[in-house]
């Protein structure tokens, strides 16, 4: 714990950030958890997985924008992204965080740059995930959603299991439709609003998987953890759920192996797909996620 609440506290650091971002040996390390700082390098990583079978759901790193121009950019680029996978027909949807489309500047600009880009979605016939950000976002997240799945069935959300508020909030979106891809939950978050506990948010997150497996409109169960995973598994054979009306969702360089176990077991498989020169604060929170994933960072930075 004292290593994730770290390392999370780094993540916003800005002069570490700048020596990770500008070193050439933490650049190359990244790319394992980073698929590139261009669109085109996350097309090459996208074939590259749907030739394996794996789905993708393509992530343009960044958040929090501070100016009306830079929302109108990140809106831009969802939006090239969209027409890219409609182009090149490439097996993939997006993702996209509401702070990177104005939220801090304007709800009702980030409304319309949201719904700016569910038009495209629904031209190409693409879906679009709706990322769930830190607590102060969860609430106007959730809102957005519901509000916009109204005009563009082709929305869903994130709803993360270490937040309380989340059994109340996936009610609310399953008995709209409203697809739902479920987390346990990346930020640092206080107790006042979030479990503290691996096991209380574990607990939770299974409770919740249960709901959506019953009763989710094909939710994404996003998971590395193979305990959650058999979990999963095994609710759907007991109670005779078919392995097509969900999916297993992980990230990009992650439990690689498990990724394909679930491919030949006939389960569907989608990698979500980071790319962006924004992409400091993701590759910590990751290292903040699975120790694993910091060792491997450490260990080919000294190579």
């Amino acid at each position: 714990m004292v290593i994730k609440d770290t390392l999370l506290y780094l993540a916003q650091n800005q002069r570490l950030r700048d020596f990770v971002v500008q070193n050439k040996i933490t650049r190359t390390a990244s790319r394992r958890f980073v698929a590139g700082e261009v669109l085109e390098d996350a097309v090459h990583a996208t074939r590259a997985l749907n030739e394996r079978g794996i789905q993708v759901a393509l992530d343009l790193l960044g958040e929090n924008v501070a100016l009306k121009e830079e929302a109108a950019e990140a809106t831009q680029a969802y939006m090239n992204a969209i027409e890219l996978i409609g182009r090149t027909q490439i097996d993939a949807n997006i993702s996209i965080k509401l702070t990177a489309l104005g939220l801090d500047i304007s709800p009702d600009l980030c409304e319309k740059n949201l719904l700016t880009i569910l038009e495209c979605g629904h031209q190409h016939n693409v879906f679009v995930c709706i990322d769930m950000e830190a607590s102060d976002y969860t609430e106007q997240t959730v809102t957005m959603a519901r509000n916009a799945y109204e005009q563009y069935k082709q929305v869903g959300t994130v709803i993360q299991s270490y937040l309380y508020r989340s059994h109340d909030d996936i009610n609310q979106l399953v008995d709209q439709g409203v697809r739902i891809r479920l987390v346990k939950g990346a930020y640092k978050e206080p107790q006042s609003v979030a479990y503290q506990e691996k096991a209380d948010v574990d607990k939770n997150y299974i409770q919740l998987m249960q709901i959506l497996l019953a009763r989710g409109n094909f939710p994404a169960i996003a998971s590395h953890d193979e305990a959650i995973i058999d979990a999963a598994c095994k609710f759907v054979r007991d109670h005779g759920i078919s392995k097509t009306s969900f999916e297993f969702q992980m990230l990009y360089g992650i439990r690689r192996d498990l990724q394909e176990k679930l491919v030949r077991q006939g389960y569907n498989m989608r990698v979500y797909v980071p790319y962006g020169s924004h992409w400091y604060p993701y590759l910590m929170r990751r290292m903040a996620e699975r120790p694993a994933n910091l060792m491997f960072v450490v260990t080919n930075s000294w190579r």
